[in-house]
C-alpha cells in the first residue's frame, strides 16, 4: 500500500498496517521530519490503541500523566469543576489520560515504524498525480517517483491532495473565525506559582485557554483561543504572533491565567479551520482509496481528539484490511462504515464545546452553575473514552 502523509495519522497507519503484514510505502512531502512546538492530549480510548501497537513503554518515557482536569472561570478564577484522571481514568477506561508534545508523539511512532520494518519512508515526496483503477492506485510525486499499489491511504492533512479522489466537488476547508495562540516552554522558566502537573481549562467571554504538562511534566504547553481573523493565505497556518496582541485580546483574564499570559513572550499563531461533520461513509473511502485523520474529518480542538481520531482510524483500517486482505474495496467500505459516524459525532461535539467555552452574560452564568453542581458528570465523556 501507499500512504500519503507522514504525520501522526500516517505513521500510525503505517505501523498498524505493517503489523498485520502489509508492505507500506510512506510518502512525506517535507524533506525532513519535524513537528512544530505544540502539545496534544490523548484520551484513554487512544492510549489503549497505542499500547496495543507496542508503543506503550515509549509513551511512558516521554509523556505526562496528569492527575486531573480542572475547569475555571477565566475572569473570576473560580474553580467550576474537576474531572479525576490518573488512576481513576485507568480504572474506569482501562488506560490513563496522557498529555504529550506533538514532536515526542511523532518521534516515538517514527521510531516504531523504523524498528518494525515493512515500511519504506520517502521524504521530499509530495504527491502530484493519482490514478485509480479497479486493481489499485498509481501515485506520482514531485520527484518523478511512481508508486503502484493495491490501495492508497490519504493521511495528508487538512489540504489533502488524495481527498480530491474520494470526495467529488469538494469545497475548501472553512475558516472558523477562531485563532489559536500556542506556546511551549520549560516549567523551570516560570514562577513556581504557575508550574503545574494538571490540565487546566479557563473559560472566558469569546475566549478560552488550556494548559497542561508535556515532556514528562518538565514543560508546559499553553493554548489560548480567541475570536478573530488573520490576513493572507489560510494554508499558511503557522504565523509569528506577538505577546501584545494576545494580551490585548484576553484583557479580561485574571489571576494565574493573566500571570501566565504575561510570563510568556513568544507565541505562535494558527487560524483554525475545519469541515462540517461528516455526512456519510462516502467521505472516508472510495474504491481502493481511503482517507484518515484530517484528510477525512478535520475538527476543532475543543474535545482534544484530532490526533486521537486519526489513530483510531489507523487501527480500524488495519483491522479491516487484516480481515479482508483479498477484498480491498470491501475492506475499505467496511472501514468507512465503522468510522464515519463516530468521527462526525466527535466533530459536532467539538464545535458545541467551543460554543459553550466562550459563552457570555446569563448563558455563562448558567454554564458555571451547571459545572459547579454536576462537575465531573458534565466533563466526562464515557462514549468517547470507552473507545469505538
Amino acid at each position: 500500500m501507499v500512504i500519503s502523509g507522514g504525520g501522526i495519522g500516517g505513521l500510525a497507519a503505517a505501523l498498524t498496517c505493517a503489523r498485520v503484514g502489509w508492505k507500506v510505502d510512506l510518502l512525506e512531502q517535507s524533506p525532513v521530519f519535524g513537528e512544530v512546538g505544540a502539545g496534544i492530549q490523548l484520551g484513554p480510548n487512544v492510549v489503549k490503541i497505542l499500547q496495543a501497537m507496542g508503543v506503550g513503554d515509549a509513551l511512558r518515557r516521554v509523556a505526562a500523566f496528569p492527575s486531573h482536569l480542572e475547569v475555571r472561570n477565566a475572569t473570576t478564577t473560580e474553580r467550576l469543576g474537576v474531572l479525576p484522571l490518573g488512576k481513576t481514568a485507568e480504572q474506569r477506561y482501562g488506560a490513563p489520560y496522557v498529555t504529550i508534545a506533538r514532536a515526542d508523539m511523532h518521534s516515538l511512532l517514527l521510531e516504531a515504524v523504523r524498528a518494525h520494518g515493512g515500511v519504506d519512508v520517502h521524504l521530499d515526496s509530495r504527491v502530484i498525480g493519482i490514478t485509480q483503477s479497479e486493481h489499485g492506485a498509481r501515485v506520482e510525486t514531485v520527484q518523478d517517483q511512481v508508486f503502484e499499489a493495491p490501495l492508497l491511504v490519504g493521511a495528508d492533512g487538512l489540504w489533502s491532495t488524495v481527498r480530491k479522489q474520494v470526495v467529488e466537488n469538494d469545497a475548501a476547508p472553512r475558516v472558523t473565525g477562531h485563532l489559536a495562540f500556542r506556546a511551549m516552554l520549560p516549567q523551570s522558566a516560570l514562577p513556581a506559582s504557575l508550574r503545574t502537573q494538571v490540565v487546566t481549562a479557563w473559560l472566558g467571554p469569546d475566549f478560552h485557554a488550556v494548559h497542561y504538562p508535556v515532556h514528562s511534566g518538565e514543560w508546559l504547553n499553553v493554548v489560548c483561543i480567541v475570536h478573530g481573523k488573520v490576513s493572507g493565505d489560510p494554508q499558511s497556518w503557522d504565523h509569528s504572533a506577538n505577546a501584545h496582541e494576545l494580551r490585548s485580546r484576553m484583557s479580561q483574564a485574571r489571576g494565574a491565567l493573566r500571570d501566565l499570559i504575561y510570563a510568556v513572550d513568544q507565541w505562535r499563531l494558527w487560524p483554525l479551520t475545519d469541515r462540517a461533520p461528516m455526512a456519510s461513509a462516502a467521505e472516508h473511502a472510495k474504491g481502493r482509496i481511503a482517507l484518515l485523520g484530517d484528510a477525512a474529518h478535520p475538527m476543532r480542538p475543543y474535545l482534544a481528539q484530532g490526533a486521537g481520531m486519526a489513530i483510531e482510524d489507523a487501527a480500524a483500517l488495519a483491522t479491516c484490511l487484516a480481515e479482508m486482505p483479498d477484498q480491498i474495496p470491501q475492506a475499505l467500505t467496511r472501514y468507512a462504515n465503522m468510522r464515519w459516524q463516530r468521527n462526525a459525532r466527535v466533530q459536532a461535539r467539538a464545535i458545541r464545546n467551543g460554543e459553550i467555552y466562550h459563552l457570555k452574560g446569563l448563558q455563562q452564568v448558567g454554564r458555571d452553575i451547571a459545572l459547579k453542581l454536576l462537575g465531573a458528570r458534565l466533563m466526562d465523556v464515557p462514549w468517547l473514552y470507552n473507545g469505538p
